[in-house]
């Protein structure tokens, strides 16, 4: 629910604007936190949140949308007991940091905001690293700073993927072999985006304005309290080399073809993403060099034991492997796809080998 307020009605000289940073959480749309702002103004009884994380999940085609890329999100704003409440209540850190506005910056961000709530300013295009909530809060201090002053700290060294992984993916195996199977070359630059709530509420304990802390005074509301992380086989990458081990070993042969058919699937799935979507971060996913969409015809070719074709493009694919491992040795996902470039490798070269056995006898 939104709480309008008349734009004649400005803020007093005691008001204060803060950013409000909220921890991870365990559900997909929880992992990297939430940004938000608030007013509080107690003369005018006013203490509310201004919140760009909200989504109507019976949106139709709500999922075609999300993958799409135009999935609308929106602004709103809720009282501010009630937003502490329901991260408490999920057990979600909240950290506050005011910032420092002269009166006229004040009721400037004010208005903007409610502004927001009522104009097509409301919806926006959520994107992941270029617009969320944590981005749209940014554009909207930043715009009443004059200047940009709110960005990355300099010089930015880390890629986005490496601060995905580093600090969000580090416990979840499938969650991270996920996140970083779907995402492609876009999230291998340097992180130029301010774009994630924890990276926000880090820039902003040491940035300043006009030669003066931008941040005045910054306070935990509620700190998360700690939960012991339970590790498990059926969520580690021992699962998938386990299976993979037993995969190679046992030599079946429908088996076999049963997997390279799902790899082969998964591979077309990437590419069909990558041209459906709107996200620029599933774009030239070279992760369809290992799940390769040709191995779906190097099957056929098993199927019909075409040796000459069998041996073609199962060279074909081990290229694939062989240049796919290239582009990982230096990246931080390396290890997470390491158990498959391995077994596809063997997987390929005794295809190889067995058939040129084949045609030499």
């Amino acid at each position: 629910m939104s709480f309008g307020f008349s734009q004649t009605i400005g803020l007093t000289e005691d008001a204060k604007i803060s950013v409000l940073t909220v921890g991870t959480g365990n559900a997909s749309h929880e992992l990297y936190g939430h940004t938000g702002i608030r007013i509080k103004d107690t003369a005018r009884g006013i203490d509310v949140v201004f919140n760009y994380g909200f989504f109507d999940f019976n949106t139709p085609y709500f999922i075609a949308k999300f993958v799409k890329g135009d999935m609308q999100y929106f602004v709103a704003n809720q009282r501010y007991a009630d937003f502490e409440y329901s991260y408490i209540m999920d057990n979600r850190s909240i950290y506050e940091q005011e910032i420092a506005l002269n009166l006229e910056q004040k009721n400037a961000l004010y208005k903007n905001l409610n502004t927001s709530l009522f104009s097509a300013d409301k919806f926006y295009t959520y994107k992941f690293i270029d617009r969320n909530c944590t981005t749209k809060v940014i554009d909207q201090l930043n715009a009443v700073l004059g200047e940009k002053r709110i960005t990355t700290n300099k010089p930015v060294v880390q890629t986005y993927r490496d601060i995905l992984n580093n600090t969000y993916l580090d416990k979840d195996y499938f969650t991270k072999f996920g996140i970083n199977l779907i995402f492609g070359t876009k999230v291998d630059k340097v992180a130029a985006t301010l774009f994630l709530p924890l990276e926000l509420h880090s820039v902003l304990q040491t940035a300043t304005f006009q030669g003066k802390p931008l941040t005045t005074k910054s306070k935990t509301i509620f700190e998360a309290r700690k939960t012991t992380f339970k590790s498990s086989l059926l969520n580690s990458p021992y699962l998938i080399i386990s299976l993979l081990v037993l995969l190679i070993l046992m030599r079946n042969k429908r088996l076999l073809n049963t997997y390279l058919i799902l790899s082969g699937l998964l591979g077309v799935f990437l590419l069909a993403v990558g041209l459906y979507s709107f996200h620029q971060e599933v774009l030239w996913n070279y992760n369809a060099l290992l799940f390769n969409p040709l191995l779906l015809i190097l099957v056929n070719a098993l199927r019909n034991r075409d040796a000459k074709k069998i041996i073609t493009w199962g060279k074909i694919n081990l290229v694939c492997v062989i240049v796919y491992l290239l582009l990982l040795v230096n990246k931080i996902d390396l290890m997470v796809f390491l158990p498959f470039i391995v077994a596809h490798f063997i997987i390929l070269y005794r295809i190889i080998i067995k058939y040129k056995k084949e045609i030499s006898n």
